[in-house]
């Protein structure tokens, strides 16, 4: 009993010694860090004020010799003694908070009081780290504005030597480059003066002002030669060959008072002279541009006056196809109103339809007076032959729809008159149907004609007597005339159909009973139907006649409709 209850009590008591010597450890290990920590911040802090910026400052103190670097080397002290005195000392008095916290073992604070002053390391070592780079600029002032002067030497020289050789190519702007060569050589003297009196605040702004004048120039002398090239030679030459070219066609009258060619031309001239005083100045800007500008307005001028000349024979060819059509059209238009008073009279136009000839009309004498203008203003050359060519196709286009409108309104006549010819042709024909059609009735004499075909007669010939009085009318209403027409042809050809009807039944009951009368000695059945059929016949019940016939025949005779070409 005892060894059981011993052995759990020993298995608890090493765990806890086990979980109390873990315990220690790892809170050992974690100040461990914690002053690490603490040890590189100090390190960092110490770092800060170390050798580097006062052994600048110190070769500064050597450098002095005039009063601008005397107040710069002051500025820097004073800096300097700020970020050592003040801001160093409450770093390090938090550094001690934080170490202080982390042996008594508030690590939560000391976390906080750590961050804080790694905030503080990194403003602190900004203001260092802009003191250091402003005191080196005058300590390594002389290597490096030395190796700046020397580059910006040999890009000098390349531009001097560069201007020598193509002197000839920057014409006007020659003395003014030569005056900005000077300037440069004066800034290079002024450079090494104030590199002999130490003065290296002024070497400063001199070395920038060589970079500025000396990159400036560069590109001066590699974009002006284009620029005078234009200005000098190309742009005077198109003025020169513009002016030729337009008092030629002055003289040949053309007129071209709408280019404002004089005015441009000066207007040119003084934006030139302009140009190149700003060059003279140094001063590009968009110099390229507006040059160039330039000579694309000379290329329109020039493509306006081929579009003049090509414009004064498009309007000599148009205005005479334009007369000619006008002419062809005022013709038509003024034989319309002499026969109006018959048209009127012969058809029966409505008043809009009439109206619409009078719109015409005028809009007709509109058109006359405008080509009348048009024809004097190209005659006496006072608007330019493009601007006339617009205003000939707008009129040309005027007249066509004109032309449309009155092609319309005229197939409107010529369909009234085509409409009349067409019914007296069908009046005639249909008169010669209906008589030929009575003269094939009296030619077979048929025995009995029903009354149903003496009453369509006298429809067909009523209807006949409708067209001849229409057509005798004045004015002639063409739509009453052609329902007439088709009312009469209709019937006139149901009469004729008929006719050719009643004529063919005739025939083949005729043709039916003389082909089975050689059956009526030897079939007494045969000869009573045929002699039934006779009966019908004479009474005008033909399809009856035939129906008795064929029956009565086919009894003996199977292939007698194919004998008489009866058979469907």
């Amino acid at each position: 009993m005892n060894n059981k209850f011993l052995l759990p009590v020993i298995i608890f008591v090493t765990l806890f010694v086990i979980t109390i010597i873990v315990l220690i450890i790892l809170n050992s290990r974690r100040k461990k860090r914690f002053k690490q920590t603490i040890e590189d911040l100090e390190y960092e802090k110490n770092k800060l004020i170390g050798v580097p910026i006062l052994s600048e400052l110190s070769k500064v103190r050597e450098l002095v010799k005039t009063d601008d670097l005397k107040q710069k080397l002051a500025y820097w002290d004073d800096t300097f003694k700020e970020i050592k005195e003040d801001k160093i000392d409450a770093l390090t008095d938090l550094i001690t908070e934080a170490d202080f916290l982390v042996d008594r073992k508030d690590y939560s604070n000391a976390l906080k009081k750590i961050a804080n002053i790694e905030i503080n390391l990194e403003e602190i070592k900004k203001k260092t780290d802009t003191l250091l780079e402003e005191i080196k600029v005058i300590t390594n002032s002389e290597e490096r504005n030395r190796g700046v002067v020397t580059k910006l030497k040999a890009i000098y020289r390349e531009c001097e030597n560069k201007f020598e050789r193509t002197k000839k190519d920057y014409g006007p702007l020659t003395q003014s480059i030569d005056s900005y060569f000077l300037k440069i050589d004066k800034d290079f003297k002024m450079f090494e003066d104030y590199m002999d009196q130490n003065d290296y605040v002024s070497v400063e702004k001199v070395v920038i002002e060589l970079e500025n004048k000396i990159n400036i120039l560069k590109n001066y002398l590699d974009k002006t030669p284009d620029l005078i090239l234009m200005a000098t030679m190309m742009i005077p030459n198109k003025i020169e060959e513009t002016k030729t070219a337009y008092f030629r066609m002055q003289r040949d009258g053309y007129p071209l008072d709408y280019l404002n060619i004089e005015y441009n031309i000066k207007e040119i001239n003084e934006k030139v002279a302009k140009i190149i005083d700003n060059l003279k100045s140094f001063k590009i800007e968009n110099a390229d541009i507006e040059l160039k500008t330039i000579l694309e307005y000379f290329n329109t001028i020039f493509n306006s006056f081929d579009r003049e000349r090509d414009a004064k024979d498009t309007f000599r060819d148009n205005i005479k196809k334009l007369k000619k059509k006008i002419e062809g059209i005022n013709k038509i238009v003024y034989d319309i109103y002499i026969q109006m008073d018959d048209i009127k009279s012969t058809y029966d136009l409505s008043e809009s339809e009439i109206s619409k000839f009078s719109i015409i009309n005028k809009d007709l004498e509109t058109i006359n007076e405008d080509y009348k203008i048009l024809y004097e203003h190209g005659k006496g050359k006072t608007f330019a032959y493009s601007k006339l060519v617009e205003e000939l196709d707008g009129l040309s286009n005027r007249l066509t729809r004109l032309q449309d409108d009155l092609d319309y309104r005229l197939k409107s006549i010529t369909s009234m008159r085509d409409d009349e010819s067409r019914a007296k042709e069908q009046l005639n024909m249909i008169q010669n149907l209906l008589v030929g059609s009575k003269n094939k009735l009296k030619d077979y004499k048929i025995p009995v004609i029903p009354n149903s075909y003496f009453i369509e007669l006298e429809e067909a010939g009523e209807a006949i007597r409708e067209i001849i009085k229409e057509l005798s009318k004045k004015p002639i209403a063409i739509n009453v005339l052609n329902i007439r027409v088709d009312t009469a042809r209709d019937l006139v050809f149901k009469i004729y159909n008929k006719t050719n009807d009643i004529v063919k039944s005739v025939i083949t009951c005729e043709e039916l009973i003389v082909y089975g009368n050689r059956y009526r000695t030897v079939d007494a059945d045969i000869d009573k139907a045929l002699s039934e059929a006779e009966d019908l016949f004479r009474k005008g019940k033909y399809k009856q006649s035939m129906d008795i016939s064929i029956k009565a025949i086919s009894s003996v005779d199977n292939s007698f409709l194919k004998k008489l070409g009866l058979e469907k």
